[in-house]
């Protein structure tokens, strides 16, 4: 089921969760209980989204232990991966919402607007001064309040098939140009040396599903000195519309139709059946985060491809996404002061240190977001140290609406059906979506 069709879903359970937001504390009553309320002692339950049995979970259970062994605080972590969203709309709707959950950055602002989480006030979160600035951006909802504390950062690098790209005798690109010249020369210089025309150079997951196709050429649109939206507030506009974001998708379109650089299948591909692709030899120019060195590392082998952040492209800059996990304390807890201790807890030194998993692959913690921790003391990789370098100089987090998941999905429907139709028009194509996305704005009580 795609993201809208979720959507649906998610409406039709809106009743039942403004039900619940109204008998467990959400608004007024949930700040009072936050101020001085609740049971201290109450055991904390708490969800992250994370594939059961796996490494990250493990690192959570750890991280939980240690809080119970600091506070006193019982805390039990649940860990969910398929699904997440459909899943704590169910618990809303049978009132059985987690404590805290540690979700996306991205879903702040349906969690804002279905009335499932508290609003965190900056200064009475300990140890909140010591976060990097930018990562409070992620937990501020189009309100200008906070609904979330900063827990993790991240953003996105070239995975490069080094071998591939000095068998065929080619520098690091440092210019679009030379990037889609490198995809085109995998593509048809038979890197691997089989003989055989089966390899790729982009490796892109380019389905409607969540809206993956948007998450991947967000980084381009901004680089390409285009965005989603111009103004603020109740005067903001759609710009996607713009020469420079027609542009970008017009190269994007070009990578799947004339140059034929991309993987086959991409078009209905999320990151699940992107990964395999870099790694089996498929495809060589993979977007993508710092999760997936120690699975490539595995399967592929470190000495085989190389981390190279994103060129500059016709904007002059690179502007690349940056995203992460926030914890949110969820409305109706009977332990308001225990939720915000967690979300205390996984900022302090401590619980950035553990959540960074060394060079392992269970870290949690991507980017540490307390500037009293230093990437490099915790991992000895140093390929770290390029996602560091990119999100303090060229990271850019989602534009801060109401709720950004509805206009995500429509960019991805129409990025998606535009690189399927070879004959399709770019410029056409953004100025429908622009209408789109103004059509959604006015629905969320913004733009004209």
């Amino acid at each position: 089921m795609n993201r809208r069709a979720a959507s649906t879903t998610l409406a039709a359970s809106l009743a039942a969760v403004l039900a619940l937001t109204s008998l467990t504390g959400c608004g007024e009553d949930s700040g009072a209980r936050a101020s001085g309320g609740g049971d201290d002692t109450a055991p904390l339950e708490i969800w992250v989204r994370k594939p059961p049995g796996s490494p990250t979970e493990k690192t959570h259970h750890e991280l939980a232990a240690a809080f119970t062994r600091a506070t006193g605080i019982e805390a039990k972590v649940t860990a969910l991966f398929d699904d997440f969203e459909t899943k704590l709309q169910q618990a809303a709707a049978q009132r059985k919402l987690p404590d805290l959950i540690v979700n996306d950055t991205a879903q702040l602002g349906t969690l804002v607007k279905q009335g499932l989480v508290r609003e965190v006030k900056q200064s009475e979160v300990t140890g909140g001064d010591r976060l990097i600035p930018s990562s409070w951006e992620a937990a501020k909802a189009a309100d200008g309040k906070y609904y979330g504390v900063p827990f993790s950062a991240q953003t996105f690098a070239l995975f490069v098939r080094k071998d591939w790209r000095e068998k065929l005798g080619i520098a690091p690109p440092t210019d679009w140009d030379q990037l889609d010249a490198l995809a085109t020369g995998f593509t048809t210089g038979d890197p691997d040396g089989n003989g055989k025309a089966d390899t790729y150079g982009y490796v892109i997951p380019g389905t409607t599903k969540r809206g993956y196709l948007d998450w991947y050429f967000s980084s381009f649109l901004w680089s390409a000195g285009g965005d989603y939206f111009t103004g603020t507030g109740k005067d903001i506009e759609p710009a996607v519309g713009s020469p420079a974001a027609t542009l970008a998708a017009q190269r994007l379109k070009d990578q799947f139709c004339a140059d034929k650089s991309v993987v086959p299948g991409a078009v209905t591909a999320e990151t699940t059946q992107a990964h395999p692709l870099f790694e089996t030899g498929k495809g060589g120019i993979y977007l993508t985060g710092p999760y997936n060195m120690a699975r490539f590392d595995k399967a592929l082998g470190k000495d085989k491809y190389e981390i190279l952040p994103l060129p500059a492209g016709p904007g002059g800059k690179s502007s690349v996404l940056a995203e992460g996990e926030n914890t949110y304390l969820m409305a109706g807890s009977k332990n308001p002061k225990g939720q915000l201790k967690y979300a205390e807890f996984l900022i302090g030194a401590e619980g950035q240190t553990a959540g960074m998993a060394g060079d392992t692959a269970g870290n949690v913690v991507r980017l540490p977001v307390n500037t009293s921790v230093e990437l490099s003391a915790v991992r000895q990789d140093t390929r770290w140290q390029v996602f560091d370098k990119v999100y303090r100089e060229s990271g850019r987090y989602s534009p801060v609406v109401k709720d950004w998941t509805p206009f995500r999905q429509a960019s991805a429907e129409a990025l998606n059906g535009m690189v399927a139709d070879c004959g399709s028009d770019p410029g056409a194509v953004l100025a429908k979506l622009a209408g789109a996305f103004s059509d959604e704005l006015k629905k969320q009580g913004a733009g004209s």
